[in-house]
């Protein structure tokens, strides 16, 4: 295990979402799967506790805690995506199995983990500043999944 890992809590569903997240995500994979050596509040002997997996390199490990915990946008993963094409398979993969859709960029997976998929492009207009950035900003502030075209069409006006 890595010295410094993310620690994401499941109701029990962190062996699937470490799943998934290995099949969606380059550099992601899972490397471990720990059985509980007996019941504990949550689960018995033999239930998936904690999940070790890297979400594209980075390393986390997913706890079966239980119902308790829930998720929140004050946690989430920042994908920077290089185009629309790569935007899109990365929203369309997360919303398409179970997930939500949000505001600008933002959209959560079935287990409730918060994900934005961001295009380089947007952060490279907001990192201008004045009134390039100011369009970027505003053409975002009434998307959903990122538009390419309609945040480069906003920086050249």
């Amino acid at each position: 295990m890595a010295k410094n890992t993310i620690c994401l809590w499941y109701d029990k569903d962190a062996e699937a979402a470490a799943r998934f997240y290995a099949e969606t995500f380059p550099d992601s994979e899972v490397t471990a799967v720990c059985r509980a050596p007996g019941d504990y509040p949550s689960g018995k002997a033999g239930d998936v506790l904690t999940v070790e997996f890297t979400v594209f390199g980075t390393p986390c490990l997913g706890l079966n805690g239980g119902p308790k915990f829930k998720h929140s946008e004050a946690f989430s993963f920042q994908i920077a995506t290089d185009d629309q094409a790569e935007t899109d398979r990365y929203w369309n993969a997360i919303v398409g199995n179970g997930g939500q859709e949000s505001a600008c960029g933002w959209c959560k997976d079935k287990w409730g983990i918060s994900w934005q998929i961001t295009p380089r492009v947007l952060m490279e207009a907001l990192a201008v500043g004045g009134d390039e950035a100011k369009r970027a900003f505003a053409a975002m502030m009434d998307m959903r999944k990122i538009d390419v075209a309609k945040i480069e069409a906003a920086r050249r006006r």
